[in-house]
């Protein structure tokens, strides 16, 4: 059992900590005032239930904006409504699991919130997984179904059979546009951008019919407490198998709330503008943008591919932004276009950074330029993924800011608590703490006590104002422009080769990604392999940022007396 660093309060069973003194928990006198100490978890019944209140009271306000498309929140009400019925005419039950393979795109808001209405549960899955990757998801969760963008469909080809999905949604980029901006649309990706290699899947639906099919079934609502999993949100594992994380709607609402609390003076319900550029898939893009946004009533400006800097930067002229998100490399690689320092910041209030540390010297360019402090927060998927954040007039760069409200934290070094301003591993409790991983009980175990608390694998400081700071990473995990690289999968996929004896990785510093991927590979013998060919094949089996950018071939590789390969150790000099 873990305790608070300063003897926490008793908590309930669901994970709810009771915080109302100030010298047990400092951060509480940071707060901005009228923050409270504490949300209700409970105040709506379930994601779906905050949907209809806020479809109703923002009806004719915008709600999602892709391409020149905006639809209104009763458009959003009546599209995933008429999503949830043609689902519902498949036989896809209540409790069935729904992977979404889906950019930014209009598509999106409405597969997610169709399939919630449902009753199922969403897998969110990278539409840039290999094929590997994907059948491992797609097997892991379950799924029996499948939303996916036809650029990526030729990927679903490949492991199709091997899984359990019985039925699957083919969409086209344009398919949400109005004719005949969505022609031109489907084409230019198919002809003459290129970018939907040959598929065939002979049995897939389209998008398009199946929403008009929908029209005449109907929709019959299902209840749905906050107990029922929203979300089965994978993230990766240091064994090399990425988990799902199990997020309940009240996981969910609860973070969206917490957020909201401690963000309040700088949010006005209805008048949002939002730049989500981080994509939906990803769990601090989907509940600091969609939730949060779709609960104020605000506008989220979906942005497809923010790699297309020009169409990016187009986009951001179009509107009179008041709100963005991103990671430091998001942030950093704005800054070095000279049009963006063109734009008009004048209604920007907050722009937030999450999923990898700040660089200091961004934040400072990212200020000069907008005239707008970057906030910089903290948390994993585990967590809903926020734990803390720095609260709107109270930054302080170079922290993660303070506990969200109804949070808890603690600093242990292994089972003891750690005296105040020195470094420990962070504890986190509260009601956005998931139920645990998908049918890995060892794993959930190893992770969360039977308190609730959640042991992150990360090192922080807390200081007497109660602002935390990042110090270290517990493990091994390399943090490549806000994604998790475990170390394990790469090896993995590295000794998969048949030239590859031994490998080892680590992350490196790497200027515009924060950290890169190196190796350290030794060969069989009489292998000449290159590290181009090894390049070659990463590509083929791991998602782009997993792939090592730099390999060093050794004769062997530093061990312990048990053989595991001291990671730390390939860094130093003499490590050979």
């Amino acid at each position: 059992m873990i305790r608070s660093v300063y003897e926490a309060e008793s908590a309930n069973s669901s994970g709810d900590t009771p915080l109302s003194d100030a010298s047990a928990h400092p951060w509480l006198t940071a707060y901005p005032s009228g923050t409270p100490a504490q949300i209700d978890p409970d105040a709506y019944a379930s994601l779906v239930d905050l949907l209809e209140r806020s479809c109703a009271q923002f009806a004719t306000r915008p709600a999602f904006a892709s391409m020149g498309q905006v639809l209104t929140y009763a458009e959003l009400d009546l599209l995933s409504k008429k999503f949830a019925g043609y689902l519902q005419s498949l036989g896809i039950a209540r409790g069935d699991r729904i992977a979404l393979m889906l950019p930014n795109i209009l598509q999106y808001p409405i597969a997610l919130f169709g399939a919630l209405r449902a009753g199922l549960t969403v897998v969110n899955t990278n539409p840039l997984y290999t094929a590997r990757e994907l059948k491992h998801q797609l097997t892991d969760s379950g799924a029996t179904a499948i939303v996916v963008l036809e650029n990526f469909a030729h990927v679903l080809e490949k492991v199709l059979d091997a899984t359990p999905v019985r039925h699957v949604i083919l969409t086209s980029v344009g398919d949400m546009l109005q004719w005949p901006r969505r022609g031109i649309v489907n084409l230019a990706v198919r002809y003459l951008k290129r970018s939907v290699p040959r598929y065939h899947l002979p049995h897939a639906a389209r998008w398009r019919e199946a929403m008009q099919r929908d029209a005449k079934q109907g929709f019959s609502p299902t209840a749905i407490s906050g107990s029922d999993l929203a979300l089965l949100q994978y993230t990766g594992g240091t064994t090399g198998v990425a988990k799902g994380a199990m997020l309940t709607h009240r996981n969910l609402v609860a973070n969206l709330q917490q957020v909201a609390a401690l963000w309040h003076s700088a949010i006005e319900p209805g008048r949002e503008i939002v730049i989500t550029a981080l994509p939906l898939y990803h769990i601090f893009s989907l509940t600091c943008n969609c939730l949060l946004f779709v609960h104020h009533g605000g506008l989220n400006v979906l942005i497809a591919n923010p790699r297309d800097m020009p169409a990016f930067l187009a986009e951001l002229a179009r509107w009179r932004f008041s709100i963005i998100s991103g990671v430091n490399t998001l942030y950093a690689a704005l800054l070095e276009q000279p049009r963006f320092a063109r734009l008009n910041f004048s209604a920007l209030k907050l722009a937030v950074a999450g999923g990898m540390a700040l660089h200091p010297s961004v934040a400072a360019r990212w200020q000069s330029l907008t005239g707008n402090v970057l906030i910089e927060g903290y948390g994993l998927t585990e967590a809903s993924p926020v734990v803390a954040a720095n609260p709107p007039g109270g930054v302080r760069i170079g922290t993660i800011g303070v506990p969200v409200p109804s949070t808890d934290v603690a600093l242990r070094d292994g089972d003891l608590a750690v005296p105040r301003g020195e470094a420990g591993e962070l504890c986190v409790r509260g009601p956005q703490v998931m139920h645990g991983y998908w049918n890995m009980p060892k794993e959930t175990a190893a992770t969360l006590d039977p308190d609730g608390w959640l042991r992150t694998g990360d090192i922080a400081t807390l200081d007497d104002y109660g602002y935390l700071k990042i110090v270290d990473r517990k493990k091994d995990m390399i943090i490549v422009s806000g994604f998790k690289v475990f170390p394990n999968e790469v090896e993995a996929v590295l000794t998969s080769h048949a030239e590859v004896l031994e490998a080892g990785c680590v992350g490196v510093v790497d200027e515009k990604s924060g950290q890169t991927v190196k190796a350290f590979v030794v060969r069989r013998s009489q292998s000449t392999v290159t590290a181009e060919a090894l390049h070659a094949f990463c590509r083929e089996n791991l998602t782009g940022y997993k792939v090592p950018k730099h390999f060093e071939f050794r004769e062997s590789l530093p061990k312990t007396n048990i053989g595991k390969v001291l990671r730390r150790a390939l860094l130093e000099p003499d490590a050979e």
